[in-house]
């Protein structure tokens, strides 16, 4: 059941995301979802380092949006450094 809620998370996270992201993001509903889990991820990563959140607590759904939003901005970065 974990996993199947991780999924879900993944997908909201990830959906609010690409939402608030201004511009086209071309990803299908598996990218999506791998987009807000890792957005989860460095949100509670990030969370941890500055001492934010204890460890073995994860980061809450704003701080997993906007860390999918940094995903996605340093994917586009990597995008326009690489295409001159």
């Amino acid at each position: 059941m974990g996993l199947i809620m991780g999924a879900i998370y993944g997908l909201v996270v990830g959906g609010l995301a690409r939402i608030v992201y201004p511009g086209d993001q071309n990803m299908g509903l598996w990218r999506t979802m791998f987009l807000g889990l890792g957005g989860g991820f460095v949100a509670g990563l990030l969370g941890r380092l500055v001492g934010w959140y204890p460890p073995g607590q994860g980061a809450g759904i704003i701080a997993s949006v906007l860390g999918a939003m940094l995903i996605i901005w340093l994917f586009r970065k990597k995008d326009s450094t690489t295409t001159m």
